[in-house]
């Protein structure tokens, strides 16, 4: 797979940023809530193309985070929630192996997330699919603040002893390479800190970065204690096995039942916005600007538990409501494509990897299920996916036109998240209702069993490979 650029043409880099949880009304540049602040993410939207209508391939991070990185559904993986093989296909290659097979330079810093098995042997490494360098962590979360082994040994010998269920905090080490190492510091920080180093050390030739920040997820109170000071925050303590159960801390900090709850959000995603800066002031000061095209996405719609506010949409990560899966998205690459340009056409993070290759003249995968969003980059046109569709054991859902149909069979994971699911069967027209609040099913039969049906069918597409 080989780059068709013109000799003297210098192919653009690439910097991908992943914010995990981030709520759709938690842009400044929005303007759909009033006590949201990220100039750094306005400056990048004002120099690029926001999209209102974009759509993660699922509503939690790792189907989301493998759609992204392979330009397909989760479910021609086999992947409807946590869990499973990942990246286990390699008919299906990740936008680090294809644009390492083109000669880019190619780095992931941050947070990964596919399926169960996050070894360095397994696929779902970044290192085993063409990233040359890696510095970040795994799974769903990461403790902000603690990052080293003898903290982590001794939270789980206290759980350990206390007969105590429950997920770990996650104080764990980063991965520096295929190696762990405890390291000091605030994830957010070190993150950017590491994506700036990349940059330095690449900056002669063309490159692949994607930087996954863990901000703004759980848990947004593990934020530096001079940040808590300065804000007048009491801020909320970690999990304490020798104390209480899990859930019950769990249940405790979420909403509505955190009072701080919402300025730890947006501590974090200051955070992050600030983070994003400097790596956007690091390209300018290394000129490649100009040379850079910068993607900007959330992994999937903004978690409402750890208060993230989704604004007009309803719903939360965890369900198909719009809330779990519209995310902010900006695309922005000064020397070829419109600046300060807003688009409504219905776009989905599968369409970033044909979109980056494209761009670049890298060839594409053979099975792509995003389009190449190039056309109205260049303010040359529209293009924009007639139907999208989800899938995840409890609830299936299909958007085709202004029409979404929306089954939900289970309140499982959404009763333990602590985030809003009404069981049934609906079908809203998005034009007339964006909040999902009016159910035309019994009004529209033929138009509930053709979304119905065109669900189906793509089912059947993913299950069979084709």
């Amino acid at each position: 797979m080989a780059s068709v650029c013109a000799q003297d043409e210098r192919p653009p880099n690439v910097l991908l940023i992943v914010a995990d949880d981030q709520g759709y009304a938690d842009l400044g540049c929005a303007g759909l809530v009033d006590d949201v602040e990220t100039p750094h993410l306005d400056r990048l939207a004002a120099r690029g193309t926001r999209f209102t209508q974009a759509y993660a391939a699922s509503p939690i991070c790792n189907l989301s985070r493998m759609a992204l990185m392979t330009g397909v559904y989760p479910l021609r993986f086999g992947s409807r929630w946590y869990g499973g093989k990942g990246l286990h296909l390699e008919q299906h290659p990740t936008l680090g192996e294809c644009f390492q097979r083109a000669g880019y330079a190619t780095g992931y810093v941050g947070k990964f997330h596919y399926g169960s098995n996050h070894k360095p042997e397994s696929r779902n490494f970044p290192l085993t699919h063409g990233f040359e360098e890696f510095y970040g962590c795994s799974g769903g979360r990461k403790h902000y603040l603690v990052h080293n082994a003898a903290a982590e040994a001794a939270f789980q010998k206290v759980k350990q002893a206390n007969e105590r269920a429950g997920q770990s905090l996650r104080m764990d080490p980063m991965w520096v390479g295929d190696q762990t190492t405890d390291v000091e510091g605030f994830s957010t920080e070190l993150f950017g800190a590491r994506a700036r180093a990349f940059l330095d050390e690449h900056k002669a030739e063309p490159f692949l970065l994607v930087l996954a920040f863990n901000a703004v997820h759980n848990f947004t109170h593990q934020l530096p204690p001079e940040y808590l000071e300065a804000q007048g925050l009491k801020g909320y303590r970690d999990w304490d096995p020798a104390k209480e159960d899990y859930y019950d801390w769990y249940r405790a900090g979420r909403a509505p039942n955190n009072p701080e709850g919402r300025e730890q959000y947006l501590g974090q995603l200051h955070f992050l916005d600030v983070e994003v800066g400097r790596v956007l002031a690091h390209l300018d000061a290394l000129e490649l600007t100009e040379d850079t095209l910068v993607v900007y996405i959330g992994d999937n719609g903004g978690s409402t538990p750890i208060y993230a506010d989704n604004g007009p949409l309803r719903g939360s990560k965890y369900t198909l409501y719009e809330g779990g899966l519209r995310v902010p998205l900006v695309v922005s690459w000064p020397a070829r494509w419109q600046s300060g340009v807003l688009r409504d056409e219905v776009v989905s993070s599968m369409d970033l990897l044909p979109t980056l290759l494209a761009a670049a003249r890298v060839e594409q995968p053979a099975v792509l299920d995003g389009h190449d969003l190039a056309v109205i980059l260049r303010g040359e046109g529209s293009v924009s996916h007639e139907a999208l569709f989800w899938e995840t054991g409890n609830e299936s859902a299909a958007r085709v036109g202004d029409l979404k149909w929306h089954a939900a069979t289970s309140k499982q994971h959404a009763d333990y998240e602590m985030v809003e699911l009404e069981l049934g069967e609906f079908l809203h027209d998005l034009a007339r209702d964006l909040g999902e609040r009016t159910n035309l099913a019994e009004d529209e039969p033929a138009e509930l069993r053709r979304l119905q049906q065109a669900h189906a069918a793509w089912k059947q597409r993913m299950e069979s490979g084709r």
